[in-house]
Parts: structure tokens; C-alpha cells; sequence
């Protein structure tokens, strides 16, 4: 009896998953085409895409336009701990310039992004949340960033004017800790920290700097950093493919009165 298209992809997935969780196709190698997995197999096209789809879902495969199916050299996800990943000791683990960095390297990988540092009027959303007026202009970090050579996310962040001009955060390299550490030191250490998460599919200018198709689905997270009075001194909107990545938070709950 002929078996139905999802028994044949989840079997299809489940062969191929082993093969590579077993080392036949190690991390960063090429995988069969989809045409050429469709006539191995004996399967329709569209089961044949399915099948790299599951896999892409569980973050074992990358698929790159225009060039094809890839292992993942991250094979499942990156896990990024919206809880403790900006704790200080966390942020400036073994040097890290920042978060991300310290995130990486825990991978065995190594980080490295492409900035763009300007002064120029941030989106009507971003003046608002840090509460400058919408013609003013703000310090602008707008980042590729990478897992060694894999794009794993695009971030921009944005500082008001007379927080950041004229200083460390200008410049590439940022230090140890990366831009919170910075603001400390300039007087605006933050104390709390806001974020939202939105699911959606990227912009063209996205896809092509993450090395998506366009009808793949990322994160959308936007990050305020807000100091002890709730001036707001960072925000920042990271855009990540939710095949690479996995969120995580953790908050107590009932604290008893004091």
C-alpha cells in the first residue's frame, strides 16, 4: 500500500537526520538537490521539498539561494537566553564584545560582524521609545552578524545623540561587554530591560543579508535597555531566522512580600 506524503517526508527526514547526526554529512557539506533527492527516492518534487523543510525547521540544514542545500555548521539551534545573556560576567565572558559574542563562542565558533555606525533620524517607532523628538538624530550601529562565516542575524541598534556621540560606541570595536558595558561607564548603566517578539518574514534587504528565501520566517525582537530612572539608552531590533534560533526566559513569580 502506497504510503501518504507526510508518513513518506517524516520517513524521508528521519533517514536523512540520522545520516547526519551520524557524521555521513558533516556540518558545512553540500546535501543532494532537491531534484536529485526527488529521483533517488522516487518521490514527487514537492515531498522532496518538504522533507529538507522539516529538517531546515529543526535547524540541521541551511538552505543558501542560488546555491543550494547545506548541513548546518550549527547543527540544531543557537540558544539565546533573554534572561541571563546580558548579566555583566555573562556579556564579558572570556573577553566577548558582548552578548552575541559570548553566545557564539560557547558554540566553539567564532563571532565577527560587518558594521555600519552613522548619525542619522532613527524610525518614528525607535524615536518614540527612546523619547527623542522625530527629527533628531540618533548614533545608528547597524550589524550583519555571523557564526564563522554563516549570517545567523542583522541588528541595529540605535543610541540617543547625547548618550553616544563623541564616544567608544562610535567606534567598530566597542570592547569588552559591548555597548552596555559602555554605557555604564558613561553614567547610564541599565537596569531593566524590555523586549518584544514578533514573528513575520523578512523584508527583501533581510533575506538577501541572511541568506534566506523570502518566505522563510524570522524573529523580530526589539530590545530597549532602560536605566534605573526608565530613561531609555538602547534600542535594538534583531531580526533572526527562527530555523537558527531558539529563545528562552525565565522570571520569578509570587515573590513573597517583604
Amino acid at each position: 500500500m502506497e504510503e501518504t506524503k507526510g508518513p513518506k517526508v517524516q520517513r524521508l527526514a528521519a533517514e536523512l537526520r540520522a545520516k547526519i547526526q551520524q557524521g555521513a554529512y558533516p556540518p558545512g557539506s553540500a546535501l543532494p538537490k532537491v531534484r536529485e533527492l526527488k529521483e533517488s527516492e522516487g518521490v514527487a518534487y514537492q515531498t522532496a521539498r518538504d522533507v529538507y523543510r522539516v529538517l531546515e525547521d529543526e535547524g540541521l540544514i541551511i538552505s543558501r539561494r542560488g546555491e543550494g542545500t547545506f548541513v548546518s555548521p550549527i547543527l540544531g539551534k543557537i540558544h539565546r537566553d533573554g534572561t541571563g545573556r546580558y548579566i555583566k560576567s555573562a556579556r564579558e565572558e572570556a573577553g566577548a564584545r558582548g552578548a552575541f559574542a559570548a553566545e557564539i563562542a560557547r558554540l566553539g565558533m567564532t563571532s565577527n560582524s560587518t558594521t555600519e555606525i552613522s548619525r542619522e533620524r532613527p524610525p518614528k517607532r525607535v524615536a518614540r521609545l527612546l523619547d527623542i523628538h522625530h527629527a533628531a538624530k540618533a548614533l545608528v550601529r547597524a550589524r550583519v552578524m555571523r557564526a564563522d562565516a554563516t549570517v545567523v542575524q542583522v541588528a541595529t541598534s540605535y543610541f540617543p545623540g547625547d548618550v553616544a556621540f563623541g564616544t567608544q560606541l562610535e567606534q567598530q570595536d566597542t570592547g569588552d561587554g559591548g555597548s552596555k558595558s559602555r554605557l555604564a561607564e558613561l553614567g547610564y548603566p541599565q537596569a531593566r530591560i524590555r523586549e518584544s517578539i514578533d514573528v513575520r518574514l523578512p523584508s527583501k534587504d533581510e533575506a538577501e543579508s541572511l541568506g534566506i528565501s523570502a518566505d522563510r520566517l524570522v524573529y523580530e525582537i526589539t530590545h530597549i535597555g532602560l536605566t534605573e530612572s526608565g530613561r531609555a539608552v538602547e534600542v535594538c531590533v534583531h531580526v533572526m531566522p527562527i530555523t537558527l534560533w531558539s529563545l528562552s526566559y525565565e522570571w520569578p513569580i509570587d515573590l513573597p512580600a517583604v
